[in-house]
């Protein structure tokens, strides 16, 4: 079960690395195009923004991190500014169409709850960093928290705007390319959309170094625990970072981009792909850590009976969103996901099992 959950949260960091590549080289092309009338490669596109990301993973990670804070909250305050603006035209009363679920549908339910889930993820990410944190044991769980719980309140806000702003704007939020420039306009700030896809863009930046960061780190971990090559735990010299693991993570993200770039795949298109793939990790690694919770916390000599409660509703939802993955199979690409994670798993667990081999026959010999 830990070999699962390694391997499956390594897809995952690896994969959400590799959607939001393609989701910078769709915000870097709307923001060239809209200056220069032309588009650039997108292929090299997505190695530009590898290699800076793994160029300041290598370098050093608090140089990282604080990069990665700094760049979002230029992000966030832009989404923030437009979506109080947007809040602020419609008036003190509330949209109750929007409040009492009007005309939604089970199918479109079962959609979104992946979407949100794809788009909730990663937010355990700081307990990749362990010792590299100030007093790790206070400040890595306090940040799991108010992560999700201001990630949370942030994630309803704007999509209880955002389906405001579309409805007064008349324009379907599920095809628009550039939405925030649509709710810019709405606010009454047109032109605040290229602030707004600016900070798209830096956000993507900081999505792509955020999961070579934290993919890296597990990498790292795993190479300690004989599931991977020992080679993978070498760190650098000066900078105290896993030069190995980081290029290794770096390379697994940009090659599936790459070629679908080279075939001409939107960079939507490969967010939403490469997403949906990174939420099957997603989903078995939270899945296992629900069922893992009651006995760890047994063994510790915490345990409390409202922590099986707890273990068993995140259960249920983890459950809930993979059915929503798997039931009705999707079409086109989407269909094909769920071998493509099953065959990755396989081949993680065939080398779980014969390195554990191999680890038994040396033992026996000594």
């Amino acid at each position: 079960m830990g070999a699962t959950a390694a391997w499956s949260l390594l897809l995952a960091y690896v994969a959400t690395g590799a959607s939001v590549i393609g989701g910078f080289y769709h915000f870097a092309n709307l923001l060239i195009r809209d200056a220069t009338g032309h588009a650039v490669s997108t292929a090299l596109l997505a190695i530009f923004v590898t290699c800076v990301s793994v160029w300041i993973a290598w370098r050093d990670v608090k140089i990282s991190t604080r990069m990665m804070l700094w760049m979002e909250v230029v992000s966030v305050t832009l989404i923030v500014i437009v979506v109080g603006l947007l809040l602020v035209r419609h008036g003190p009363h509330l949209d109750w169409d929007q409040l009492r679920l009007r005309r939604m549908t089970s199918s479109g339910l079962r959609l979104g709850l992946v979407l949100a889930l794809f788009s909730f993820v990663g937010f355990e990410s700081a307990t990749t960093l362990g010792a590299e944190a100030r007093d790790p044991l206070k400040t890595i769980p306090r940040a799991v928290i108010q992560s999700a719980v201001l990630g949370g309140a942030f994630f309803t806000i704007c999509a209880y705007a955002e389906v405001l702003g579309f409805r007064t704007a008349g324009q379907d939020l599920g095809t628009s390319l550039a939405p925030m420039h649509v709710l810019a306009a709405v606010s009454g700030l047109p032109s605040f959309g290229l602030l707004i896809d600016i900070g798209a863009l830096v956000s993507m930046f900081a999505g792509t170094l955020a999961c070579i960061t934290a993919a890296a780190r597990v990498l790292l971990l795993m190479s300690h625990d004989g599931l991977t090559h020992g080679a993978l735990r070498r760190t650098h010299a000066r900078n105290q970072t896993p030069m190995f693991a980081v290029a290794v993570t770096g390379a697994a993200a940009v090659v599936p981009v790459v070629v679908l770039a080279l075939r001409g795949a939107s960079g939507l298109d490969v967010y939403g792909w490469l997403g949906s793939l990174a939420t099957y990790g997603f989903i078995v690694a939270y899945a296992l850590v629900s069922l893992a919770l009651p006995r760890y916390l047994r063994d510790h000599g915490a345990f409390r009976p409202s922590a099986r409660v707890l273990s068993w509703l995140a259960g249920a939802a983890m459950l809930l969103a993979l059915v929503g993955n798997l039931y009705p199979v999707p079409e086109g690409p989407y269909g094909k996901l769920p071998l493509i994670y099953l065959a990755y798993l396989a081949l993680g667990l065939a080398w779980f099992f014969v390195s554990g081999h191999k680890k038994t026959l040396g033992d026996r010999r000594s």
